[in-house]
C-alpha cells in the first residue's frame, strides 16, 4: 500500500493507505485514548472513547475503525471531543461497581487510568444498575459482571485466540451482560480455564481465584513444612510487577524474596521439567518402537488437557500419561523428600508459583490426590506471588540474588528452563530422545525450527538414529484443532506433537503480569521478550539436557529405579477421562 497525506490537528502527517485514524495518530506521536481496542484483537468501536472530529462528518467518529483518506482533516482533542469522551466514561462508570479500593485491579485498571486522564471526578449519572452475576464456582477464574464495561475484549480473546467462543453478549439494552450461555458458571461450560480472558480484561470483571490467604496461613503454621517451587516462565515476568522492563530475568531476586517470605525450601520447577522429559521422552521412545498410538501429544498444559477432555475425548489415548512438571515435583516432595527428611507427608505443604490459572484446577483433580494427600496444595499465579511479596514489605528490586536450595531437587538443565516458551517442551524432549536413540552425546542439541512465540503451526522433520521423526508445535486451541481433526481422520503425518494452552506458551499464561493496552497497541512483542529471557538462561547453563542432570540421575538410582518404572508410573503418571457436558435441556425448556 502507498502513503497518503492527511491533517491531524492542523498538522500535515503521513500514513499508510488502509490505516485507521487511531493508527495514523499513533505513528505520528499523537495519543488518542482507548478502552475496548486491542491491536490485532478488537476493533469494533464499542466503547466510543476514541472519538475524534473529522471535518465534513456529521457526528464524531470512532478512530479505531474509521479509515484515513487523502487530505482528511482530523481533530483529536477539541472541547467537543473531550466532552464526548468524558461523557462516555461517566456513563460507563454509572453502571460500574465503585469498590476501587478493594478491587483486585486497583491502581492497575484501565478505566481508573482513563478516568484520571480525562479528569472524571463526579458521579453525574445515578440510578439503577444492571443486575450482576458473581461466579466463583470454577477453580481458576472468577467472573464479576458488576465491574464489566461490555468492551468485548474477553469475547474476542476466547474466540480469536482459542477458537472457543465460551463468552458472548446476552440479553439486550440495559440488561446486557457478558458471560457463558444462559449466564451459566464457567465451570459448567467448555471453558478451559486458560485465563486469556483475564489477561485482556481492562477492569476487574475477570480475575483469578486467589489463594494467597491459604499460603500465608501455611507459612504461619508451626506444624507445616512449607515447600515452594517456581515455574520457568515466572522468572521472565515477575520483575514487571516491580517496574522492571519486560523480559527482565529475575531468578536470583525471586529466590531471595521467597526465602524472606519464610518458605522452608525453595525449589525450581525446572527440576520437575527435567523429570517430565525423562518420563515423557522414554514413553515416546517406547511408543515409537512399538508404533503405539502415535502421534503422542504432550500433557504439560492443564488448559489443553481440559480442552481435549471436553472436545476430543476419543483422542485421549494419544496423550502422554505424564503429569505436568509442578505436579511431578510435588509428588516427589511428598514421597522421596518426605522419606529422606523423615517428615510425614501430611505435614508438608507444597506451593507452586505458576504463570497459569488452569493449574489451580489441575491440583484438585482426583488423580493428583493419593491417600487423601494432594501432590500440590496451593497454586499462586505470578501476579499473586508479587502481591504476596509486597504484602510482606519486601523491596524486591533491591534484593541481592540468591540461589535455589541445592539438596535433592536443586539442579536443573537448560532443557527444563525452556519449558516456559512455546516449543520448549518439544525441544527439551528431542535433546534427550536424540541422545537415547543414537547412544551418543550429540553436540547439536538446539532445535530452533520449533521455537517461536508468534505465527502459526511450527513443524519440522528430523533424522535421529536412522529414524525420521515428524514433529509439530501448536500454542492455543485454535491452532491445535486442525491437528486433532487430522488425528481423528487418521491422516496425521506426525510422530510427536506439543500443544500448549496459551498463545506463546507459559510466558503468556493467564496468570502472568498484565501488559497494558498502551504497550500492546504500541507493537511491543512482550511474548518474544519473555521467551528470550528463558533461552538466555539455557545458554548460560552448563547442562542443557535433562538426562544429564546429576540429581535426576541420583533420583532414579536411589528411588525410582528407571524411567517408566512401576514406582515412576505410580507417582509421576496419571489418567484422563471425558469431561461430561452440562445438561442445558432444563435451561432451554424454561
Amino acid at each position: 500500500m502507498g502513503k497518503i497525506n492527511l491533517y491531524i490537528n492542523d498538522r500535515e502527517v503521513q500514513a499508510e493507505e488502509g490505516m485507521t485514524i487511531l493508527e495514523a495518530a499513533r505513528i505520528n506521536g499523537i495519543h488518542i485514548p482507548t478502552l475496548c481496542y486491542l491491536k490485532d484483537l478488537t476493533g469494533h468501536g464499542a466503547c466510543r472513547v476514541c472519538q475524534v472530529e473529522v471535518e465534513g462528518a456529521k457526528n464524531l467518529c470512532a478512530s479505531c475503525v474509521y479509515p484515513v483518506a487523502p487530505g482528511m482533516k482530523v481533530y483529536t482533542h477539541t472541547k467537543r471531543v473531550l466532552d464526548a469522551r468524558r461523557n462516555v466514561v461517566e456513563l460507563i462508570i454509572s453502571n460500574h461497581s465503585k469498590d476501587c479500593l478493594s478491587c483486585i485491579r486497583n491502581t492497575n485498571c484501565e478505566l481508573q487510568r482513563l478516568s484520571q486522564e480525562l479528569g472524571v471526578r463526579e458521579d453525574y449519572y445515578k440510578g439503577s444498575k444492571t443486575e450482576p452475576t458473581y461466579d466463583d464456582f470454577s477453580n481458576g477464574v472468577v467472573r464479576n459482571t458488576s465491574k464489566c464495561i461490555l468492551c468485548g475484549r474477553c469475547i474476542e480473546a476466547c474466540r480469536q485466540l482459542q477458537g472457543l467462543g465460551v463468552l458472548g453478549y446476552m440479553e439486550r439494552g440495559f440488561k446486557t451482560k457478558v458471560g457463558p450461555i444462559y449466564d451459566l458458571s464457567l465451570k459448567d461450560v467448555n471453558c478451559i480455564q486458560c485465563g486469556q480472558c483475564i489477561n485482556v480484561c481492562p477492569v476487574g470483571a475477570l480475575t483469578e481465584k486467589e489463594e494467597i490467604d491459604y499460603v500465608v496461613e501455611a507459612l504461619n503454621d508451626p506444624h507445616k513444612h512449607v515447600v515452594v517451587q517456581t515455574a520457568p516462565a515466572v522468572r521472565a515476568a515477575l520483575g514487571e510487577e516491580f517496574g522492571m522492563p519486560i523480559g527482565t530475568r529475575v531468578t536470583g531476586k525471586m529466590v531471595a524474596a521467597l526465602k524472606m517470605l519464610g518458605f522452608d525450601k525453595v525449589y525450581d520447577t525446572n527440576y520437575g521439567a527435567d523429570l517430565t522429559i525423562m518420563e515423557e521422552g522414554y514413553e515416546f521412545i517406547s511408543r515409537l518402537k512399538n508404533n503405539d498410538c502415535l502421534p503422542m501429544i504432550t500433557s504439560c498444559s492443564p488448559g489443553w488437557i481440559n480442552y481435549i477432555e471436553k472436545e476430543y475425548p476419543e483422542l485421549l489415548g494419544h496423550l502422554s500419561s505424564c503429569k505436568s512438571p509442578h505436579m511431578m515435583l510435588g509428588a516427589m516432595v511428598k514421597s522421596y523428600y518426605a522419606k529422606v527428611h523423615n517428615i510425614d507427608p501430611k505435614d508438608i505443604y507444597v506451593v507452586s508459583i505458576m504463570p497459569c490459572v488452569a493449574k489451580k484446577g489441575e491440583k484438585e483433580r482426583p488423580q493428583m490426590i493419593k491417600d487423601g494427600i494432594k501432590d500440590v496444595d496451593a497454586v499462586l499465579t505470578t501476579r499473586e506471588c508479587a502481591k504476596l511479596i509486597k504484602m510482606f514489605g519486601i523491596n524486591f528490586a533491591s534484593l541481592p540474588d540468591e540461589e535455589f536450595d541445592t539438596d535433592l531437587f536443586g539442579q536443573y538443565s537448560g532443557a527444563g528452563v525452556i519449558f516456559g516458551a512455546s516449543g520448549g517442551v518439544m525441544e527439551a524432549a528431542l535433546r534427550t530422545v536424540a541422545d537415547v536413540l543414537t547412544g551418543e552425546d550429540l553436540d547439536n542439541f538446539n532445535y530452533r525450527k520449533v521455537r517461536g512465540t508468534d505465527g502459526g503451526l511450527k513443524e519440522c522433520t528430523i533424522m535421529i538414529g536412522g529414524k525420521i521423526l515428524k514433529v509439530a508445535v501448536a500454542h492455543s486451541m485454535k491452532m491445535a484443532k486442525p491437528l486433532l481433526d487430522e488425528i481423528k481422520a487418521g491422516t496425521s503425518k506426525y510422530h510427536f506433537i506439543e500443544i500448549m494452552g496459551c498463545p506463546g506458551g507459559c510466558i503468556n499464561g493467564g496468570g502472568q503480569p498484565y501488559v497494558n493496552a498502551m504497550t500492546r497497541n504500541s507493537g511491543v512483542d512482550y511474548k518474544k521478550l519473555r521467551a528470550k529471557a528463558l533461552y538466555n538462561e539455557d545458554e548460560a547453563l552448563t547442562i542443557h539436557k535433562s538426562h544429564q542432570n546429576p540429581q535426576i540421575i541420583d533420583l532414579y538410582k536411589n528411588f525410582l529405579g528407571e524411567p517408566n518404572s512401576h514406582l515412576a508410573h505410580e507417582l509421576l503418571h496419571t489418567t484422563y477421562a471425558k469431561q461430561e457436558e452440562f445438561d442445558l435441556s432444563s435451561k432451554y425448556d424454561s
